[in-house]
């Protein structure tokens, strides 16, 4: 089959009359059975759970980086693609199928259901702009449902405030935004996030805290372009040489561990500022 052919999928919920509906290819609906099957076999419950987002994580090195992977079709559908990852993609992807083999879940439907959890503002799809589009509002958001914690503060990060309009300010960058109902719910999303203080651990400062992240620690790394949080994101990885590295869907071309310890990784991106730490629990 097409494997660029896509099919909507809807889940009705029993005594509920709404309808998940989801963007899909028979290929990646493949890919998905196929991965948990392994996942699952080879899942430890012994294991820290930061090891095991690790070990999901390394199972999807050599996928393609794709950007804008969620912008398909004409309105907002919960999008399913495994084998093209963006930064963001890949992290809720790894992160949920890691809450699956810790819930001992392999079906499909629990699957969409984790996904749309954390893409979306209370968990709940309801259009363009309910998803947490801003990688800041998505920990915040996360952290609100209890799936992670945001340590930054706890590993020697200082508060910052800035204001998040990127989005807004670049409106003609993004198609979905030409509609005044997205638009406008885009600048409500990020009237509330210039409200929050940001915690980062400054780019000087991570070499003398390195030791307190830990392998399945999610990094975000913050910017200083004007009007935007975050420009890349990854999940921490101790290596054989004992340093944290980013294991991360890379712009390059795939998803990849960093070759360079972060710190070192981290000099060579001119914009970049520090990071943020979030740990799944």
């Amino acid at each position: 089959m097409n494997t660029k052919i896509f099919i909507l999928l809807f889940f009705f919920i029993a005594n509920n009359i709404t309808a998940q509906e989801i963007t899909c290819s028979v290929k990646d609906r493949e890919v998905f059975e196929d991965k948990i099957l392994k996942l699952k076999s080879a899942y430890s419950p012994t294991k820290a759970f930061g090891e095991t987002i690790v070990a999901v994580g390394k199972t999807f090195l050599g996928t393609p980086y794709v950007p804008k992977t969620l912008e398909i079709g004409p309105k907002e559908s919960l999008v399913i693609n495994l084998q093209g990852l963006d930064c963001t993609t890949f992290v809720e992807n790894v992160l949920v199928l890691s809450l699956m083999l810790r819930n001992n879940k392999s079906d499909f439907e629990t699957y969409t259901q984790y996904l749309e959890k954390v893409r979306y503002k209370n968990g709940t799809l309801d259009g363009y702009a309910s998803r947490l589009h801003y990688f800041s509002e998505w920990i915040s958001d996360n952290e609100q449902k209890g799936i992670l914690q945001n340590i930054t503060g706890e590993v020697g990060g200082k508060d910052v405030a800035k204001d998040i309009n990127f989005m807004s300010t670049h409106r003609d960058l993004y198609p979905f935004l030409t509609e005044d109902k997205n638009f406008e719910g885009i600048k409500k999303s990020e009237a509330s996030i210039s409200q929050l203080s940001f915690c980062i651990l400054p780019k000087d400062q991570i070499r003398a805290n390195e030791n307190l992240i830990i392998s399945g620690d999610i990094i975000a790394l913050t910017t200083s372009i004007k009007g935007l949080d975050i420009t890349h994101t990854g999940i921490a990885t101790k290596e054989e040489d004992g340093r944290i590295h980013l294991l991360h869907a890379s712009t390059v071309g795939e998803v990849v561990i960093s070759k360079l310890p972060l710190v070192d990784y981290l000099k060579k991106i001119k914009n970049n500022t520090g990071i943020i730490i979030s740990r799944p629990q």
